[in-house]
């Protein structure tokens, strides 16, 4: 069925004029991206050429999805809004929470009485506000979104990084915090500043061994980390026609771990026939009504230099199959060059587990795709050499691929099916041995592979590749093997072949599922009753945050100097951490306890000024919180970078930590710092990281005066008395400003509905 069809109506009856009107403005075509970017301005904001990666521009997104984790903090917030109903239409899925250990239904059980307590709540409060709930079991958030509510031109908030999946459908699909999330949901505008554009032209057609997923390993050892941030990613050309609606999807998903703002694809016949399939042939028609709107003018195509800020040409006919990592998802190996890789860098090569699914990569084209591999074990008389498992996207997927025999052919094999949810992709992975933390290698087709992310252990070297290319590998135990030219020993000593892998794009006899988990929201939630307990280790009411007492900030202590890599998992672990996502005060105790401190090289663990003792990280900025003392976190480059996980601005605002100062920021991150009230500032030279010293007191000069371009003055007051002072730099607009003066954005927001 095709959900909120109404809204859809409305986007695609108003996006023509809008379009044109911007053209006209502009004068000269447009990207797809600017199309949908000028279709969902904000009614209050001008129409004028906005500067690309300078200027704010405030939006209109047409709904907002989150996941339970994210959404247990985005509704706490919401909360205090002050709104009876969601102004747009939102939902929440329930795809976190759940431990991947033995398989689906018992882990399903086991999730279902442990975080009793948080599926009720939001199941609650989702009932009260409006808000559309999808059921533990039901799916992967991303996957969900594509077969239920992504649509072309629509332009979509989501408190998850990867919500950039719905680029996939030819959405404008933003990952964000939860307090973004409760902006729109509140009928606020949504601030971005208005993205730079990296196109990607795509010609030939994939072949063989080579799947979506290579495009985007590839994509990302172009750009690296964080060399699309501030960016859409645009793909075009008739390797972009020629690829399946859920392939593109998995080149959006993954595009996050470039730091791009978003990416996605213009409409074409892959996305009607998926619409259809999923039963959105309303949808579909709309689109094709206005399909011209819903990609780029044809003058972009022809001279893609002009338009977009970086081009990159990739051709798929000439495409290699890639595995990414080990510890980072932009260091990119052609799987012909791997053994040489392997042995230069010691990566251990004998691979113990291979993981297909996550949201990345879950559809039916490649769950069918990894089939054709398990089948040629036992026809080819071969074994499974690592362990082997599977997590479907959704319950959809999940049911028509058991229909099809698929399931029973990884079973076969001695795979393991896991439970529609995240798991290991996100650290829910209760891998048995991983305590001993023994290196060891592991392949997946999820996105990230950061130390300590599937398994807790950080001598895992996860490699990142296609589901075709992990079963492989599972299949030969062998991180050398390189399915295109090597053979196989199998149990007759003959040397085989693993044929190229095979699938179909959708099902041949359609979806089905039985219950795919959805569940309504009430008509009127004015009668339901949203309980937290008082004594709950998994929830807590939200107390505002202390506005900024008027002057400068002096006598900060330095908490710790993070050195190298620090994603939002070394500020915010996940893991074992989410189930108190909704409990403020115990998730602050993983507060940075995986970032390296510079001075010793350990993790959690820096030194208390107040006593001269070493000791855990939240632990010492909960003493100096106790004594009345703030203090800064000094960090490296892309600080902040991978998941959009808010609590890793929301903890250290919690604790008394005033301002974080980096060599530069990841966009989710600093834009949640500057909604919880925090200051987010960087380097003007990037070389002044190196002065500051492990004793230092800092104060923070020029807040009487902030304002926007206008740099900050930071002193820091070594242990011998000497002294450095340092210029650093912001990106705060006026309305930021007035944020961090009101002590939060959402202190803003409460006033606004009240008033």
């Amino acid at each position: 069925m095709a959900f909120d069809l109404d809204m859809i109506k409305k986007v695609y009856n108003e996006m023509p004029a809008k379009v044109d009107a911007a053209r006209k403005t502009l004068g000269r075509p447009l990207t797809l991206s600017e199309k949908i970017l000028f279709a969902h301005l904000h009614a209050d904001m001008k129409l004028t050429g906005f500067e690309r990666g300078k200027s704010y521009v405030d939006f209109a997104p047409d709904r907002v999805a989150m996941q339970d984790a994210t959404a247990q903090m985005a509704l706490l917030q919401f909360m205090q809004a002050g709104r009876p109903k969601v102004a747009v239409p939102s939902t929440v899925h329930c795809d976190h929470l759940i431990t991947a250990k033995v398989e689906a239904k018992l882990d399903l059980q086991v999730a279902n009485t442990e975080s009793k307590e948080v599926y009720d709540f939001l199941a609650s409060v989702s009932d009260k506000y409006g808000i559309g709930f999808w059921k533990p079991g039901a799916g992967i958030i991303h996957q969900v979104v594509l077969e239920n509510y992504a649509f072309p031109g629509g332009m979509m908030i989501g408190t998850d990084s990867h919500t950039v999946n719905a680029g996939g459908l030819g959405m404008i699909a933003i990952g964000v915090g939860g307090a973004d999330a409760c902006d729109v949901m509140a009928g606020l505008p949504w601030e971005l500043k208005w993205p730079k554009l990296i196109g990607v032209k795509l010609t030939g057609k994939l072949n063989g061994w080579t799947a979506p997923k290579d495009v985007i390993l590839k994509v990302a050892g172009i750009l690296t980390v964080k060399g699309g941030t501030g960016a859409i990613v645009e793909y075009f050309g008739d390797g972009a026609t020629n690829m399946s609606c859920t392939g593109k999807g998995t080149i959006c998903n993954m595009g996050a771990e470039i730091g791009a703002t978003t990416s996605t694809f213009g409409y074409d016949e892959s996305m009607s026939r998926y619409l259809k399939a999923t039963g959105r042939e309303e949808v579909a028609a709309l689109a094709n009504g206005i399909a011209a709107y819903l990609k780029a003018d044809d003058e972009i195509y022809a001279d893609p230099e002009k338009y977009f800020d970086e081009v990159i040409e990739i051709n798929l006919d000439e495409l290699e199959p890639h595995l990414n990592g080990p510890f980072t998802p932009d260091l990119a190996t052609p799987i012909s060059k791997m053994k040489e890789a392997a042995a230069a860098n010691g990566w251990p090569t004998k691979i113990e587990v291979g993981l297909i699914g996550s949201c990345t990569n879950s559809s039916y084209e490649d769950i069918s795709r990894a089939v054709s591999l398990a089948k040629q074990v036992h026809a080819k008389g071969l074994e499974l050499k690592s362990e082997f498992t599977i997590t479907p996207g959704s319950e959809q997927v999940r049911f028509t691929v058991e229909r099809d025999g698929f399931l029973d052919e990884f079973n076969k094999i001695g795979a393991k099916v896991f439970a529609n949810a995240c798991g290991p992709c996100i650290g829910m992975w209760d891998r048995v041995g991983a305590e001993k933390k023994e290196k060891n290698t592991i392949v997946h087709s999820f996105n990230r592979n950061f130390a300590k992310r599937a398994d807790g252990n950080p001598n895992t070297f996860a490699f990142v590749g296609s589901p075709e290319l992990v079963t492989a590998l599972a299949i030969a135990g062998d991180l050398n093997f390189n399915p295109l030219t090597d053979t196989l020993t199998n149990n007759k000593g003959e040397q085989v072949k693993l044929d190229a892998p095979t699938g179909f794009e959708l099902p041949t006899k359609g979806f089905a599922v039985d219950d795919p988990g959805y569940q309504a929201p009430a008509a009127d939630g004015s009668g339901v009753t949203v309980v937290v307990a008082p004594d709950s280790k998994r929830l807590q009411i939200l107390a505002p945050f202390a506005a900024w007492e008027g002057t400068d900030l002096k006598g900060l202590k330095l908490l710790i100097k993070a050195k190298g890599k620090c994603t939002t998992d070394h500020i915010s672990m996940a893991g074992p951490w989410l189930k108190f996502r909704g409990h403020l005060d115990n998730i602050s105790n993983n507060m940075l306890i995986g970032a390296v401190n510079f001075f010793n090289d350990k993790t959690d663990n820096v030194k208390n000024q107040l006593t001269g003792e070493y000791g855990p990280v939240p632990a010492t900025q909960r003493a100096y919180k106790a004594a009345g003392v703030g203090s800064i976190v000094v960090g490296d480059e892309n600080y902040g970078e991978g998941s959009s996980r808010e609590h890793a601005a929301m903890e250290p605002r919690f604790l008394g930590v005033r301002a974080i100062l980096v060599k530069s920021f990841a966009r989710i991150h600093e834009t949640n710092l500057k909604k919880q009230g925090m200051l987010a500032l960087t380097f003007a030279e990037k070389s002044d990281y190196d002065k500051i010293q492990e004793d230092d007191t800092i104060d923070i000069n020029g807040l009487t005066s902030f304002a926007p371009g206008q740099p900050l003055s930071l002193v820091f007051t070594h242990k011998d008395g000497s002294k450095d002072t340092i210029e650093v730099h912001h990106t705060y607009n006026q309305q930021q400003i007035e944020w961090f003066k009101a002590g939060a954005a959402l202190n803003i927001i409460r006033k606004q509905v009240a008033g």
